[in-house]
């Protein structure tokens, strides 16, 4: 078997706000037994449910998929079976990075081992967490490939996170920013760009360094925007904000995933995509977290800041044969239909200034933001 013939495996993870829906704010203390009736709601087939470093979060994660249709209907019988469990006990769930008005500051943080040696060990960079994202995994069984995939595909981290993004607003402010979260994140020790490493041992040795220096437990504790799972035999990209629409999330998912398969690709051939300095990545990284998809990103290999729909455009032509294999051609051709839409950024700032332009006050602009990340995060939940 080539490395471009290995079967897919894959999988997602994604993380909820609970929301009451009077106030439209976070619920700071939901129920004791949400949690639990979350859990009889979903089979162990089709994924799991855990809690979140803040009470106020759900986070959601599908079992192993063999391709993004099962993925796709694993993740909205999550989503649908977690709504349901909070719709009994009076809550909402929104699939959004930040919540348009919620202070961090009266939030609680989940009674638990790991997080309150987090909430320690962090102080006040823990508690500023109100945020949520999507992980996506997928299978890389070898070791040294998986560092080389690390490696390449980190150029194109930025292109994910432009469309994916869904954090315009931080405690009743537009921010400007597409993606505030990463403000947030960036915060934490060991977040961002990966390192580059020559072999998956460098990597392993500097991750040992860090736990004999009794700075760290394992490699969990390692935040980058793309990683080496800890847990499982994957290669687990973070960088991207929580899709409000579902289908969203699943073409960012589908293009990673066939990211990782063109590069395996490339390599067949003895080839490979030029790895670039993080000073030069992180450039584009800062565009996407800005403008999203609005202004281009840079790039390198021409020197100059190109459109992003003309980039899009390349990415999928250099995808094509991937999507083909792995039977995702409809889900990686949805980031066009991303573009025309918008990002869930683009429709919460459009809804907020539309509220403002009907004659609402800042305060009833930001619910009406609340109201339609209900609405939208159930989008095609159930089709």
């Amino acid at each position: 078997m080539t490395v471009s013939d290995q079967p897919l495996t894959i999988g997602i993870e994604e993380e909820y706000l609970l929301v009451d829906p009077v106030t439209r704010d976070l619920v700071a203390d939901p129920p004791q037994d949400l949690m639990e009736d979350c859990k009889k709601r979903i089979g162990a087939d089709v994924g799991n449910v855990t809690p979140e470093f803040l009470r106020a979060q759900i986070e959601v994660d599908t079992s192993v998929c063999g391709t993004l249709a099962e993925c796709r209907e694993k993740l909205a019988m999550l989503r649908h079976c977690t709504a349901e469990a909070a719709g009994r006990h009076g809550l909402r769930i929104i699939a959004a990075s930040t919540h348009p008005f919620a202070e961090w500051t009266e939030q609680q943080h989940t009674d638990r081992d790991r997080y309150n040696l987090l909430a320690e060990d962090l102080q006040t960079v823990a508690n500023r967490l109100l945020i949520c994202g999507m992980h996506v995994h997928v299978g890389v069984d070898d070791d040294e490939l998986r560092n080389d995939l690390l490696n390449q595909v980190s150029y194109f981290l930025p292109h994910l996170l432009a469309l994916s993004t869904s954090s315009p607003f931080w405690q009743g402010r537009h921010t400007g920013l597409r993606s505030y979260r990463l403000s947030v994140f960036d915060e934490l020790p060991r977040t961002g760009l990966p390192e580059k490493f020559d072999s998956f041992g460098e990597y392993t040795r500097h991750v040992d360094s860090l736990v004999s220096a009794g700075v760290i437990e394992d490699s969990t504790k390692i935040w980058w925007d793309i990683r080496p799972s800890a847990r499982f035999p994957t290669l687990e990209v973070r960088i991207s904000d929580i899709c409000t629409r579902l289908d969203h999330g699943i073409t960012i998912a589908a293009i990673y995933a066939c990211m990782l398969s063109m590069l395996r690709r490339l390599r067949r051939n003895n080839q490979r995509w030029r790895v670039y300095a993080n000073m030069l990545i992180q450039e584009n990284r800062w565009r996407a977290q800005r403008y999203g998809t609005d202004e281009g990103l840079v790039d390198f290999g021409r020197g100059e800041i190109v459109p992003y729909n003309e980039l899009l455009d390349e990415i999928l032509e250099l995808l094509a044969e991937d999507a083909e294999r792995l039977g995702c051609v409809d889900e990686i051709n949805g980031a066009r239909g991303i573009l025309k839409e918008g990002t869930s950024a683009h429709r919460q700032v459009q809804v907020y200034e539309a509220s403002l332009k009907a004659g609402a006050d800042d305060k009833e602009a930001l619910k009406a933001v609340v109201d339609w990340l209900i609405e939208e995060t159930l989008n095609g939940v159930d089709a």
